[in-house]
């Protein structure tokens, strides 16, 4: 029942026809979807971040400052000092949002 101009087949037979073979760069787009993939989620977690640490920067400096597997030496810059937390927070949304503009996919 199904029309084989659709589904063409490889190697002969019965509704066969030749195909055009994928172009190397259509290969190289698509193995690059992953890293595509992971530079948009890295632009997603720096907005959000962003968005956070702006809004509450007490709260969010807070939360990762004790016992944070490591993260105690990256938040101490920002201990008692939300001012500060907000400029960065300002620059990490800029950050992640040229990061999401470059995608090209």
């Amino acid at each position: 029942m199904s029309d084989s101009s659709v589904f063409p087949r490889e190697g002969g037979g019965p509704g066969s026809r030749e195909t055009t073979p994928v172009a190397p760069g259509l290969l190289r787009a698509q193995e690059n979807i992953w890293a595509c993939r992971a530079a948009e989620m890295a632009a997603i977690f720096m907005v959000g971040d962003g968005l956070i640490g702006l809004l509450q920067p007490r709260r969010h400096v807070d939360l990762w400052k004790d016992d944070a597997l490591g993260t105690e030496k990256l938040v101490k810059p920002f201990v008692d000092r939300p001012g500060r937390r907000r400029l960065y927070a300002v620059a990490q949304i800029a950050a992640g949002l040229a990061l999401a503009a470059r995608q090209k996919r």
